[in-house]
């Protein structure tokens, strides 16, 4: 209806709210703060009246659960610096980019210590504690949760997590040995350096999911805990994206101490491939050094030993040294080498840190063995091989680098097999989808999708409990589920991975043929489809929107394999460390052909995560980025309303839509309501009022509503409804109140208006007459003015105009002449330039024939002379009486050598002379000028 409050949809802003002002059938028009907007009915929502300044705690409280409810309440409690809020049983925490110490305190743990879920303001530590409560009092092991994108601040949200369940079930222990919650906390700084890394949207963003068990005895106390991870990012060691950085670790070592700078041979970061591959190398919120040498304390705290130490780091350099090995074409054909001494220098540097032989590392790069039934087959490979090579050995390296730094904090924090009872925090990426979207990021959202599920469960099933709770029906209730996109992905046999699977197992696969392979096979699904403008790439519709994954990497990030040679040269190392890390392999599996790979396996662990979260009972925290831009005091409608989407929040305001998304106490529907039926305003009782709220919901004539044994529970739109009936009302009443009032102070105003006009008029009569006889005063006398004034003003104009006339033709005259004067006085000069012109140049061409003959004579004679020379010298060898001729000759040549240079001079002069004259020629007009 005209002057109802509803939201519309904004480009700009997601959501708008404005006053309906205008309404043409399905379309409204709506004033907005900033402008009008025409929007549909079907694509608007009403907004609350009555919403509270500063937003709810719990969003199930709203009146009108949607979108724009949701964004805005979140704004609101943003704005308040509130950036916890409650969505049912699940926190929704917003980054504030900013420390807000003051809620975190122990004094802060010490109040929620106890404190029912949704008693006190929304926080992670009611989360916790909530989790920790629920496994002591009914003995199940729990499970949070906590998702969202890069950025959001998952990592410190699980370290709160972490805190407060450290500070519930810690122990007390001896101040030389530190407990197990001491050593779970302060494992984070190791697994950060060395799996954590800058990307496009967070400067510390996890590229591994993380899976902390903490586990508790009878008493509640910390018994033991273990690390799980999942899908490290391993690719990110050889490629690193503009602007993105590579692990933390590599930077740290750089700018470690310098004997050990000098000791692992490093040096700037910008030298080595592995690390310049993006101008990001330094980042203002990080120092490297320092965090270098908060990485060797917290290796310290949880047991890793100097020397474990030196060999982590040792490997780490040897893996930037192996990045900076180039390769180039070897001797034999489609061989390959070390391209230049400072490739060599690398390769060996890595071999020393490696502690193996430089010879076998660089055959292990450039050769390949095949062991076939008969015989051994050895392969050279060309430098693309080998550099693929090469690139396969660093991330391998750097994975069984990881997994043993995992493994060596579980050893160290130690894990109670006997535990009955744990509590799991999920650190986990966020759904991904950026311009490139890779092997990486297929993993990332098909683990996003399998938590999605689970989550979409729980959800449903929260909303069965308070159903049952307040006796109401909902076996009517649909949950709409997310398999189809799972059996897509990872269905057997015919699944994207499966056929991943099947590609890898060919050598002559390509990502061109694996993605025909999917075009063929889910052409009809709709969850799948092909880009138009792309030969390999593919889109799968995810629950959080659509993706489009680029092939190319596809198949080499999938295979999960060693190279034989890489084995069996880090298995010889003289670095125990370096050969821990490369165990030979049971003699059966070696032999075994069976293929593996990377997706198979990350699909087992997300198997394996399911079970655990399914043995428990889950918690979630959903972490939002309030803006791209990672600075405080900014909230982006668009970016919030995106990731809740991704997070799943409005999949669960769907499926409580789905049922009764508008539940209102008693009282609180009575106060708000009372005036659809007012004869029920004085009685009260819970029987009463539940009479109460059955009369005004029979008055307002709505069917499909439920009364529970505390709340009233309202299908979707059913509180727009009751809020319209009683706009109506109110409309109503305020109308006879603003007739009354209208009556009276019209007539009043009328009366007052009727006398003020009647003296007014008889002002004015009197004051017209006055004015209509000074007026014709004054047209008399401005007749007069006006004649002299234009016979004064005629007689000017016409003396100004003569002697304008005059001037100009005295000067036009003046001007004709002088111009006349000029062009005889040019006609003139022109004729006597050309005469010296013409008379110069027939004198120049003159002598320069005369000077060409001259000295064309000269050389004539010159040759006669010297060819007479020449026979009278062979003459003179004959016989001795030609003497005197030869003599003469030569005078005779000396004498015609004399005239030459003679002719020469003559000729230089002439020369001179002809410059001369032609000076003369040029300055000669400036002379009659």
């Amino acid at each position: 209806m005209i002057g109802s409050h509803v939201w519309v949809e904004d480009p700009d802003d997601a959501w708008l709210d404005g006053e309906v002002i205008e309404i043409n059938g399905e379309e409204i028009k709506v004033k907005c703060t900033a402008k009008t907007v025409v929007a549909k009915t079907s694509n608007s929502y009403p907004k609350d009246p009555e919403f509270p300044e500063c937003g709810v705690d719990d969003m199930t409280k709203l009146a009108y659960l949607h979108e724009p409810g949701v964004l805005q309440n979140l704004k609101c409690r943003y704005d308040a610096n509130e950036i916890y809020t409650y969505t049912g049983g699940i926190l929704i925490a917003i980054n504030p980019f900013k420390r807000l110490p003051h809620l975190y305190d122990i004094q802060v743990m010490q109040k929620y210590k106890g404190a029912a879920l949704g008693e006190l303001s929304p926080h992670p530590f009611a989360v916790a504690d909530s989790a920790y409560r629920q496994m002591i009092n009914e003995g199940i092991s729990q499970a949070i949760l906590v998702s969202g994108e890069s950025g959001a601040g998952k990592t410190e949200s699980t370290k709160m997590l972490m805190r407060y369940l450290a500070y519930m079930g810690g122990r007390v222990s001896n101040a030389e040995e530190r407990s197990v919650e001491q050593k779970v906390l302060e494992s984070n700084p190791v697994l950060e350096a060395f799996g954590n890394a800058k990307t496009v949207r967070n400067n510390n963003s996890s590229r591994f999911g993380k899976f902390v068990e903490i586990q508790f005895d009878q008493r509640g106390r910390i018994s033991g805990a273990a690390i799980r991870t999942y899908l490290l990012e391993r690719s990110r060691v050889c490629q690193v994206s503009d602007p993105e950085r590579n692990y933390h670790c590599f930077y740290m070592l750089c700018s470690a101490r310098k004997e050990d700078v000098e000791k692992y041979k490093l040096g700037n970061p910008r030298t080595f491939h592995y690390l310049n591959q993006s101008n990001c190398i330094e980042l203002d919120a990080l120092n490297d050094s320092e965090e270098y040498i908060a990485t060797r304390r917290a290796m310290d705290v949880v047991g890793i030993s100097e020397e474990e130490q030196d060999a982590i780091f040792r490997v780490v350099a040897a893996i930037l040294h192996l990045g900076n090995v180039e390769f180039s074409k070897g001797q034999e054909t489609d061989a390959s080498e070390p391209k230049n001494d400072k490739s060599r220098f690398h390769l060996k540097t890595a071999a020393e840190l490696f502690m193996c032989d430089e010879k076998s590392l660089e055959e292990s790069l450039c050769k390949r063995v095949f062991v076939t039934r008969d015989e051994t087959i050895t392969k050279a490979l060309d430098p693309n091989a080998a550099a693929l090579s090469r690139d396969a050995l660093a991330k391998i390296v750097y994975s069984k680098l990881f997994d043993w730094l995992v493994e060596k904090i579980n050893v160290a924090i130690g894990q109670d097999k006997e535990s009955k009872f744990l509590i799991g925090v999920l650190d986990i990426y966020g759904f991904e989808s950026f311009k490139t979207n890779s092997f990486e990021q297929f993993c990332i959202n098909l683990t996003n999708e399998k938590l999605q599920q689970h989550f979409n469960q729980h959800v449903f099933k929260m909303e069965q409990e308070e159903y049952e709770r307040e006796a109401i029906d909902w076996s009517y209730i649909e949950f709409v589920d997310n398999q189809d996109i799972l059996d897509l992905i990872e269905k057997k046999p015919g699944g994207i991975i499966a056929l991943l699977d099947e590609a890898c197992m060919f050598p002559r696969s390509t990502h061109e043929t694996f993605a025909q392979k999917l075009y063929q096979t889910f052409k009809d699904h709709k969850r799948f489809s092909k880009p138009k403008l792309s030969r390999t790439d593919f889109t799968i519709y995810h629950y959080a929107g659509d993706v489009t994954y680029q092939t190319e990497l596809f198949l080499d990030k999938n295979k999960d394999y060693v190279v034989p040679e890489h084995q069996a040269l880090l298995a010889a190392s003289k670095c125990s460390f370096v050969s821990s890390l490369f165990p030979p392999l049971p003699e059966e599996s070696s032999k075994s052909s069976k293929f593996s790979s990377i997706g198979s396996g990350f699909k087992l662990q997300l198997q394996s995560l399911l079970e655990t979260l399914s043995s428990t009972e889950p918690h979630y925290v959903r972490c939002v980025k309030p803006n791209n831009a990672l600075k405080p005091a900014i909230f982006e409608n668009n970016n919030v309303l995106q990731q809740l989407r991704c997070g799943g929040v409005m999949e669960a305001i769907r499926i409580s839509c789905a049922g009764f998304p508008s539940r209102k106490l008693f009282h609180e529907f009575i106060d708000r309501f009372v005036i659809l039926a007012p004869e029920v305003r004085n009685k009260s009782g819970k029987k009463d009022d539940i009479a109460a709220c059955k009369k005004i919901l029979e008055k307002s004539n709505l069917t499909g509503y439920q009364i529970g044994k505390t709340k009233v529970f309202l299908r979707a739109g059913q509180m727009a409804e009751l809020d319209g009936q009683r706009g109506e009302i109110l409309g109503r009443s305020a109308t006879k109140i603003q007739r009354r009032a209208c009556t009276y102070m019209c007539r009043k105003k009328f009366v007052l208006l009727k006398s003020s006009a009647t003296q007014i008029q008889a002002f004015c009569r009197g004051q017209m007459t006055r004015h209509l006889y000074e007026g014709m005063r004054r047209e008399a006398a401005s007749l007069k003015i006006q004649k002299y004034a234009r016979r004064f003003l005629k007689r000017k104009a016409y003396n100004n105009l003569r002697f304008s006339a005059i001037s100009i033709q005295a000067s036009l005259r003046a001007l004709s002449a002088r111009n006349e004067l000029r062009s005889r006085k040019r006609t003139v000069a022109a004729t006597v330039i050309q005469t010296h012109c013409r008379r110069k140049l027939a004198n120049l061409r003159y002598r320069r024939l005369k000077e060409a003959a001259l000295i064309i004579q000269c050389a004539v004679r010159g040759s006669n002379a010297f060819g007479e020379l020449v026979k009278l010298r062979m003459a003179a060898k004959e016989t001795g009486a030609l003497q005197d001729a030869k003599d003469k000759l030569e005078k005779q040549v000396k004498e015609l050598t004399s005239s030459l240079q003679l002719e020469k001079k003559l000729r230089v002069g002439l020369f001179l002379i002809t410059l001369l004259e032609v000076d003369e020629f040029i300055t000669f007009p400036y002379i009659l000028k």
